[in-house]
């Protein structure tokens, strides 16, 4: 064949290709490559451009995620206006174009400084306009070139060019490596389904060992960066190396692919054939009259369903997804979701209800048993009791009465609220014990999530029923004691609220159908008596609290930790580290000492921790066989504790021997605590800086303090300009710790004017009230734990509101026989209670001679 006639069928191949299959193109490339050189044209690149007339500037069509090589053919589409006015130019000449590849694909339109240095001067052999105004070239690569200085970039770029040629290696190491790369090309095409036979014959009879790198590398899928440098390189035994790499990590990539495919193709076909032995199975059984085993599935949940004694509406959702159960194969996804949905429905106690035990004086010695004082608690159970024991008698008469709209209530809804160690949670666990139900208790401190309460929908993947349903099934009755503990720390997130949830499973009116998102049919809650608890009521949302009946417990006085330790807390610490009772005694006297100076708590936590040290002390010594005290004193305390942790009321009163100093009481949700207002002077003009991490609200307070105290100052003897010659500074310590609160006004008051006036606050005195700038000192809450914490403290004088004089009806009495109570209604009284009175001056008067 000749070389015009040759050229001429190429041209017609081409045509039919472009214009029937695009696609099809780059499958016959190689096939095209090999036919770009006639059978009797035997010429290579240098004798191509030797041909030809190469300009001095070159036009350059940057190239975008794609590099062209030399001695190879490839299609490309052109859009960019500049790119098509570059196209029409060419063709008109010599049909020579630098093409270079973007170090920025991202880029339409990349400059000079965006593109590679090394590129191939390619000539147009092919070309096509499409009807979306592109052009689709068909281009052959012809020889390396370096990319000089850039002499135009309108209407596209022009540079200057440098021919690059390779580096002409040969030898048995060249030879091996090319051979390497068409070996591992041939295994990576074979493993590909869609790679044409003639393709893979083609790359294997190459010879040449530049053209055998760059007919494969334009085959094969590779980073950019990667391709560029094969182009880039100038030694052919580097650029083999580099193209073997990377074919070498492609094959381990394909190879890893199909196994994985032929591992799941494996599973796949497994679970097929189990189902079709299954059905075989079923077929059999049917002809010898045997049940299968899905059959007998079916019917033992039927069975249970029926036992189970289901509302009428769960009763018919679980039978209709017992008869979708049975129509499914077992091989089926959706037979293991619908089978744990129906296990949860028949073990959840629907009519299982444990019967109460009504016996009043039963219940009150068992709570007396279990928890000393506490009596609000222990009296609201027992009428509780009482008021179940007179309806179970008279229901056949209170039946005639029933209201159509108002459903009877039949459970409780209680909220225990006071500070940590008060034995919010073991009392529950009394309540059930004295009830005669089953207790169980969850904790929804950090519960951020909606689906914890109501759980999630059975669309997703391991739904499960939320911790309510979860607990009644563990508990397997329906009318438990349900402790929901720290509902005061529930968060919420994108995730849903929480506590919005809580709202139906704790409203008396709605919780008798409570629908779960995984069951989505009604549960009756109405028998079940819940106990929330909580450190502190401001952080549990208005709705909710709204819900629940409110007991609050507070601090134990010294007298009952005393009572508790000797009946419970020694005991079972003795218990826990394996002692005898004749092997250790608490006397009152170590007791006491332990209470004043090693916890100083609401609650007895930290005052059974030190009970146990000293047990573990004692067992230690007992361990070791040495000789030792049982008798626990004052003495042995502080052997065994080392030295006290907390000031005794001496040291105390030490801090208000000084003018500026006054003992305020505060409220915290651990219970009551004293705070040490202290104010100091200096020379300055108007400046007033507190600190001690105060918070808004008290900030407040001392600034209407201030004001107050200006305002009066003549009323109060100090001089009317005082404030223009100095500055005042209020702090309170403990700075680690928040505080805020209106409550330390008064406080914050009598410190300043025992500053100004130089007089001493009276040892053992305490305070706490809001003051108003008009003088008036107004009401302040949680005034018992803030006493409790001053008789902890050893103040003995209490300044308060006179508002709350009623409240001082719930301290007990022995705290009431050891302390004075002075009720106030204006800061003068504040005053004259807290503060020495004032020294009399000694007036001198001179003689005249």
């Amino acid at each position: 064949m000749s070389a015009s006639r040759w050229h001429s069928n190429l041209a017609e191949w081409l045509d039919w290709i472009w214009e029937n299959d695009a696609s099809l193109m780059e499958y016959l490339l190689p096939s095209l490559l090999s036919d770009l050189k006639a059978p009797d044209a035997d010429s290579d690149a240098d004798s191509i451009l030797g041909d030809l007339d190469l300009p001095e500037n070159l036009p350059i069509l940057p190239l975008r995620g794609l590099v062209v090589y030399p001695q190879t053919a490839v299609p490309l589409t052109v859009g960019q206006p500049r790119s098509v006015r570059l196209v029409d130019d060419i063709l008109s000449g010599d049909k020579l174009v630098g093409l270079v590849a973007s170090r920025k694909p991202e880029l339409d339109e990349p400059g000079p400084e965006d593109l590679y240095t090394v590129g191939t001067i390619a000539t147009v052999h092919r070309l096509l306009r499409a009807p979306d105004g592109t052009i689709r070239l068909l281009v052959q690569g012809i020889q390396r070139f370096r990319l000089g200085d850039v002499v135009e970039t309108e209407p596209y770029l022009k540079a200057k060019f440098e021919l690059a040629p390779e580096i002409e290696e040969s030898g048995l190491q060249v030879d091996a490596l090319a051979r390497n790369a068409r070996d591992q090309f041939t295994q990576i095409a074979e493993m590909i389904p869609s790679f044409p036979e003639e393709l893979i014959s083609s790359i294997g009879a190459l010879i040449d060992p530049l053209e055998t790198v760059y007919t494969i590398a334009n085959f094969q899928r590779m980073e950019l960066d990667d391709a560029q440098e094969i182009l880039e390189i100038d030694s052919i035994e580097a650029k083999l190396r580099k193209l073997v790499g990377i074919l070498v990590r492609e094959n381990q990539v394909l190879q890893l692919g199909q196994k994985i495919q032929n591992e799941a193709r494996g599973e796949i076909e497994k679970v097929q054939r189990e189902y079709f032995l299954r059905e075989q199975m079923k077929a059999i059984q049917k002809e010898l009259g045997e049940r299968d085993e899905q059959a007998a599935e079916a019917e033992e949940f039927r069975q249970k369903i029926e036992a189970a004694h289901m509302p009428a509406e769960a009763e018919e959702q679980a039978l209709h997804e017992l008869d979708r159960m049975s129509r499914l194969p077992t091989a089926v996804a959706e037979y293991g979701v619908i089978r744990t949905y129906l296990d949860w429905l028949v073990s959840l106690p629907w009519s299982k209800s444990t019967e109460d035990n009504l016996d009043i004086s039963h219940a009150r010695d068992v709570l007396n048993k279990d928890h000393y004082g506490l009596e609000d608690v222990k009296e609201r159970i027992l009428e509780f009791l009482a008021i179940r024991g007179l309806r179970l008698k008279r229901q056949d008469q209170l039946a005639k009465n029933k209201d159509s709209i108002r459903r009877e209530r039949e459970g409780v809804i209680l909220c225990f609220v006071g500070p940590p160690g008060v034995g919010k949670t073991s009392l529950g666990r009394s309540i059930a014990h004295a009830m005669g139900r089953e207790f169980i208790r969850i904790s929804l401190g950090g519960v951020r999530d909606e689906a914890e309460i109501r759980g999630h929908r059975r669309t997703y993947i391991g739904a499960l029923p939320g911790r309510i349903l979860q607990a009644l099934r563990r508990a397997e009755t329906k009318n438990p004691v349900f402790m929901l503990d720290e509902i005061d720390k529930l968060s919420d997130s994108f995730q849903g609220n929480p506590a919005s949830a809580l709202l139906e499973v704790l409203d008396p009116e709605q919780n008798s159908e409570f629908r779960d998102h995984y069951l989505e049919v009604a549960f009756d809650l109405s028998q079940v008596m819940f106990i929330t608890t909580a450190n502190t009521l401001s952080t549990i949302p208005g709705p909710l609290l709204d819900r629940m009946e409110v007991i609050s417990l507070s601090g134990y006085t010294e007298q009952e930790k005393i009572q508790i330790a000797k009946g419970y807390l020694i005991p079972r610490q003795i218990l826990e580290n394996s002692l005898f009772k004749n092997e250790i005694r608490f006397t009152v006297a170590s007791l006491r000492k332990i209470i004043n100076e090693y916890t100083r708590e609401a609650g007895v936590r930290n005052l059974e921790r030190q009970i146990g040290s000293v047990c573990r002390k004692v067992g230690t010594l007992i361990a070791e066989e040495k000789e030792y005290d049982p008798k626990i004193t004052p003495a042995a305390v502080e052997e065994y504790l080392d030295a006290p942790i907390y000031l005794d009321a001496e040291d105390l009163r030490k801090r208000v021997s000084q003018p500026g100093v006054a003992a305020g009481l505060a409220w915290t949700s651990y219970g009551g605590n004293v705070l040490f207002i202290e104010a100091t002077k200096m020379a300055g003009s108007k400046g007033f800086q507190m600190t001690g991490s105060l918070g808004n609200v008290m900030q407040e307070s001392a600034r209407a303090a201030l004001s107050y105290v200006r305002a009066h100052a003549e009323e109060l003897g100090i001089e009317p300009n005082f404030y223009d010659k100095m500055d005042i500074h209020l702090h309170v310590p403990a700075g680690a710790q928040p505080k805020d609160g209106p409550s330390a006004g008064v406080t914050i008051a009598t410190s300043l004017v025992s500053l100004l006036t130089g007089r001493k606050v009276k040892k053992e005195v305490g305070m706490t009230g809001e003051i108003s700038l008009r003088g008036r000192v107004l009401p302040i809450g949680g005034l018992k734990e803030k006493v409790l914490a001053a008789h902890r403290f050893g103040l003995r004088t209490i300044v308060l509101p006179k508002r709350n004089e009623v409240d001082l009806d719930d301290i007990p009495d022995e705290v009431k026989k050891v302390m004075t109570f002075v009720p106030v209604e204006t800061i003068d009284e504040v005053l004259s209670a807290s503060l020495e009175a004032p020294r009399k001056t000694r007036r001198t008067t001179k003689k005249s001679e």
